[in-house]
């Protein structure tokens, strides 16, 4: 079932549900998707890749766990709570992210694949990361994990 068909569906359940929280994210994630959609099909391209739907709800999950840390650094609970729950939701169309071990066995292999030695060799090391682990692995904790094991 492609990812378009899933939202519809549970967007219809949602519905019967009358759970308003869901509803409302999946009918957003909904609408990110028909607008890169549409953009795409101008390019010429039939329909979204697995990869750049992947892409979208990293982008949206990102979002999402930004406006989490900033309303809870601004005090308001409220508002981070309903970030959270979204966040939540989002999660769940996304792939299982990757344990800290395997993430780390991934930037073992290739900080030995380009002979990075320090942290000046970071770019050498993150962006072949970042294409394999796309959409498994946050993108600040992997930064970090490198960092790490370049400076030591």
């Amino acid at each position: 079932m492609s990812l378009k068909d899933r939202i519809s569906d549970d967007i219809k359940t949602a519905m019967k549900a009358k759970d308003k929280v869901r509803l409302e994210t999946v009918r957003s994630i909904k609408k990110v998707i028909l607008e890169k959609e549409s953009s795409v099909r101008a390019a010429g391209q039939e329909s979204l890749t697995e990869a750049q739907e992947l892409e979208i709800l990293s982008q949206i999950a990102k979002q999402r766990k930004d406006s989490v840390t900033q309303y809870e650094q601004a005090g308001r609970d409220d508002l981070a709570a309903g970030e959270a729950a979204e966040l939540a939701i989002i999660q769940e169309y996304l792939p299982e992210q990757l344990s800290d071990e395997a993430i780390a066995a991934a930037i073992d292999s290739w900080i030995a694949k380009t002979g990075a030695a320090s942290p000046q060799d970071m770019g050498k090391v993150m962006g072949p990361v970042m294409k394999e682990l796309k959409g498994r692995a946050d993108g600040g904790k992997v930064q970090a994990l490198v960092k790490a094991k370049l400076a030591g």
